[in-house]
């Protein structure tokens, strides 16, 4: 696929998340959370990369975008929260999230609220600009 601008890939994922979710268009804005603001549910998100590798003709491994072994290692996570070193795993395994508010409260319940259209408009241009 030619190179995109961001507006173009924001436009596509906009595009691909009205149609998963049966959401408004107008809903679906970079900050808006997947799962807070648009109802996503965990079904929904193996749509989502579906319709995003058919879209942007991207492979996407489901580990790629939500990194599950960080969440689940007990060396990681304890009382459920993740750790320092944790935290330094989340960030290099996802450097197309913004963490800030995750890092105040690193629970791993609320990981979901990392994922906003944003993320994964960021995650694309990633996938896109290491394909070219």
């Amino acid at each position: 696929m030619p190179s995109m601008t961001k507006d173009e890939i924001l436009e596509k994922v906009k595009e691909t998340l009205v149609d998963a979710l049966s959401v408004e268009e107008d809903e679906v804005t970079e900050d808006a959370t997947l799962t807070g603001d648009l109802g996503a549910e965990s079904i929904d998100f193996l749509d989502i990369v579906f319709r995003l590798e058919k879209t942007f003709n991207i492979k996407i491994p489901q580990e790629e975008l939500i990194p599950r072994d960080i969440l689940s290692n007990p060396d990681y996570v304890e009382d459920r929260k993740l750790n320092a070193r944790g935290l330094a795993a989340l960030k290099k395994g996802m450097p197309h999230a913004d963490l800030a508010e995750f890092e105040q409260d690193p629970d791993i319940d609320k990981i979901s609220d990392v994922f906003t259209v944003g993320t994964i408009v960021r995650f694309v241009e990633t996938k896109l600009a290491a394909a070219s």
